[in-house]
Protein backbone atom coordinates (compact mmCIF):
# COMPACT_ATOMS: atom_id res chain seq x y z
CA UNK A 1 0.00 0.00 0.00
CA UNK A 2 1.20 3.50 -0.83
CA UNK A 3 2.36 5.71 2.01
CA UNK A 4 0.72 8.52 0.02
CA UNK A 5 -2.89 7.47 -0.66
CA UNK A 6 -3.58 10.75 -2.48
CA UNK A 7 -0.85 9.90 -4.99
CA UNK A 8 -2.24 6.42 -5.60
CA UNK A 9 -5.69 7.97 -6.16
CA UNK A 10 -4.21 10.45 -8.62
CA UNK A 11 -2.44 7.72 -10.60
CA UNK A 12 -5.64 5.67 -10.75
CA UNK A 13 -7.67 8.69 -11.90
CA UNK A 14 -5.12 9.58 -14.57
CA UNK A 15 -5.23 6.02 -15.91
CA UNK A 16 -9.03 6.04 -16.03
CA UNK A 17 -9.25 9.42 -17.77
CA UNK A 18 -6.56 8.89 -20.41
CA UNK A 19 -8.05 9.65 -23.86
CA UNK A 20 -7.09 7.17 -26.57
CA UNK A 21 -6.53 9.80 -29.26
CA UNK A 22 -4.48 12.51 -27.49
CA UNK A 23 -2.45 13.31 -24.39
CA UNK A 24 -4.35 13.80 -21.15
CA UNK A 25 -4.78 17.50 -20.28
CA UNK A 26 -4.44 18.34 -16.58
CA UNK A 27 -4.88 21.69 -14.86
CA UNK A 28 -3.61 22.24 -11.32
CA UNK A 29 -5.25 25.16 -9.55
CA UNK A 30 -3.56 26.40 -6.37
CA UNK A 31 -5.98 28.21 -4.05
CA UNK A 32 -5.48 30.28 -0.93
CA UNK A 33 -4.35 33.52 0.62
CA UNK A 34 -0.78 34.70 0.73
CA UNK A 35 -1.49 36.68 3.89
CA UNK A 36 -2.79 33.87 6.11
CA UNK A 37 0.05 31.53 7.02
CA UNK A 38 -0.57 28.00 5.79
CA UNK A 39 -3.64 29.06 3.79
CA UNK A 40 -0.91 29.97 1.27
CA UNK A 41 -0.24 26.24 0.69
CA UNK A 42 -2.21 25.89 -2.56
CA UNK A 43 -0.64 28.98 -4.10
CA UNK A 44 2.87 28.02 -2.99
CA UNK A 45 2.38 24.55 -4.46
CA UNK A 46 1.18 25.98 -7.78
CA UNK A 47 4.22 28.25 -7.97
CA UNK A 48 6.65 25.44 -7.15
CA UNK A 49 4.98 22.98 -9.51
CA UNK A 50 4.89 25.61 -12.26
CA UNK A 51 8.67 25.93 -12.05
CA UNK A 52 9.07 22.16 -12.29
CA UNK A 53 6.75 21.53 -15.26
CA UNK A 54 7.33 24.69 -17.28
CA UNK A 55 6.92 24.05 -20.99
CA UNK A 56 4.63 21.00 -20.69
CA UNK A 57 1.79 21.77 -23.13
CA UNK A 58 -0.57 19.17 -21.64
CA UNK A 59 -0.29 20.78 -18.18
CA UNK A 60 -1.66 24.07 -16.95
CA UNK A 61 -0.67 25.32 -13.49
CA UNK A 62 -2.58 28.28 -12.09
CA UNK A 63 -2.05 30.43 -9.00
CA UNK A 64 -5.72 31.27 -8.39
CA UNK A 65 -5.32 33.16 -5.13
CA UNK A 66 -8.50 33.33 -3.05
CA UNK A 67 -10.82 33.52 -6.10
CA UNK A 68 -10.47 30.35 -8.19
CA UNK A 69 -13.63 31.22 -10.11
CA UNK A 70 -11.63 33.96 -11.85
CA UNK A 71 -9.70 31.21 -13.66
CA UNK A 72 -12.75 29.69 -15.38
CA UNK A 73 -12.05 31.39 -18.72
CA UNK A 74 -8.45 30.20 -18.74
CA UNK A 75 -9.59 26.68 -17.86
CA UNK A 76 -12.23 26.74 -20.60
CA UNK A 77 -9.63 27.72 -23.21
CA UNK A 78 -7.24 24.99 -22.00
CA UNK A 79 -9.92 22.27 -22.10
CA UNK A 80 -8.72 20.03 -19.25
CA UNK A 81 -9.71 16.41 -18.76
CA UNK A 82 -8.84 16.76 -15.07
CA UNK A 83 -8.76 19.80 -12.79
CA UNK A 84 -6.82 19.26 -9.60
CA UNK A 85 -7.69 21.87 -6.97
CA UNK A 86 -5.08 22.26 -4.22
CA UNK A 87 -5.94 24.09 -1.02
CA UNK A 88 -5.29 24.16 2.71
CA UNK A 89 -7.97 22.11 4.44
CA UNK A 90 -8.80 21.49 8.08
CA UNK A 91 -8.82 17.68 8.26
CA UNK A 92 -7.59 17.16 11.84
CA UNK A 93 -4.43 15.50 10.50
CA UNK A 94 -0.82 16.36 11.40
CA UNK A 95 0.32 19.66 9.78
CA UNK A 96 1.56 19.13 6.24
CA UNK A 97 -0.50 15.99 5.67
CA UNK A 98 -2.06 15.76 2.22
CA UNK A 99 -5.31 14.02 1.45
CA UNK A 100 -7.38 13.28 -1.66
CA UNK A 101 -10.78 14.82 -0.96
CA UNK A 102 -14.11 14.56 -2.72
CA UNK A 103 -15.11 18.12 -3.63
CA UNK A 104 -18.77 17.26 -3.02
CA UNK A 105 -17.89 16.75 0.65
CA UNK A 106 -16.91 20.42 0.98
CA UNK A 107 -20.49 21.64 0.49
CA UNK A 108 -21.20 21.81 4.22
CA UNK A 109 -18.38 24.24 4.93
CA UNK A 110 -19.85 27.67 5.62
CA UNK A 111 -16.74 29.75 6.33
CA UNK A 112 -13.90 30.01 3.86
CA UNK A 113 -11.19 32.41 2.78
CA UNK A 114 -12.44 32.04 -0.80
CA UNK A 115 -14.93 34.25 -2.55
CA UNK A 116 -16.90 31.27 -3.90
CA UNK A 117 -17.20 27.94 -2.05
CA UNK A 118 -15.10 25.23 -3.70
CA UNK A 119 -18.03 22.87 -4.20
CA UNK A 120 -19.81 25.52 -6.32
CA UNK A 121 -16.70 26.15 -8.41
CA UNK A 122 -16.07 22.41 -8.89
CA UNK A 123 -19.72 21.83 -9.77
CA UNK A 124 -19.52 24.58 -12.38
CA UNK A 125 -16.34 23.12 -13.92
CA UNK A 126 -17.85 19.66 -14.07
CA UNK A 127 -21.06 20.89 -15.70
CA UNK A 128 -19.61 23.48 -18.06
CA UNK A 129 -16.29 21.94 -19.07
CA UNK A 130 -17.20 18.28 -18.76
CA UNK A 131 -13.99 17.61 -16.87
CA UNK A 132 -13.25 15.56 -13.78
CA UNK A 133 -12.47 17.66 -10.67
CA UNK A 134 -10.61 16.54 -7.57
CA UNK A 135 -9.26 18.28 -4.49
CA UNK A 136 -6.01 17.74 -2.65
CA UNK A 137 -6.18 19.19 0.84
CA UNK A 138 -3.08 20.12 2.81
CA UNK A 139 -3.47 20.25 6.59
CA UNK A 140 -2.38 23.67 7.90
CA UNK A 141 -0.59 24.22 11.19
CA UNK A 142 -1.81 27.82 11.41
CA UNK A 143 -3.75 30.30 9.28
CA UNK A 144 -3.22 33.51 11.22
CA UNK A 145 -3.11 36.83 9.42
CA UNK A 146 0.45 37.89 8.71
CA UNK A 147 1.95 34.49 9.50
CA UNK A 148 4.30 32.67 7.13
CA UNK A 149 4.19 29.05 6.00
CA UNK A 150 4.92 26.58 8.77
CA UNK A 151 7.97 24.33 8.27
CA UNK A 152 5.73 21.23 8.02
CA UNK A 153 3.59 22.73 5.26
CA UNK A 154 6.61 24.16 3.46
CA UNK A 155 8.18 20.67 3.38
CA UNK A 156 4.87 19.14 2.24
CA UNK A 157 4.71 21.60 -0.66
CA UNK A 158 8.17 20.53 -1.85
CA UNK A 159 7.29 16.84 -1.52
CA UNK A 160 3.90 17.16 -3.25
CA UNK A 161 5.35 19.27 -6.08
CA UNK A 162 8.04 16.63 -6.64
CA UNK A 163 5.46 13.83 -6.68
CA UNK A 164 3.03 15.72 -8.91
CA UNK A 165 5.66 16.76 -11.44
CA UNK A 166 6.92 13.20 -11.76
CA UNK A 167 3.46 11.72 -12.25
CA UNK A 168 2.02 14.47 -14.46
CA UNK A 169 4.98 14.67 -16.83
CA UNK A 170 4.74 10.89 -17.41
CA UNK A 171 1.09 11.20 -18.41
Amino acid sequence: MSSKPWLASLKETLSQLRPADRPLRVAVVGIGSELNGDDFAGIALARELGRRVDGQSQLLVIDAGPAPENTSGLLRRFGPDLVLLVDAAQMDDPPGSARWLDWQDTSGISASTHTLPLHLFASYLTAELGCHVVLIGIQPAHNGIGEVLSPAVEQAIQDIACDLSGVLIQH
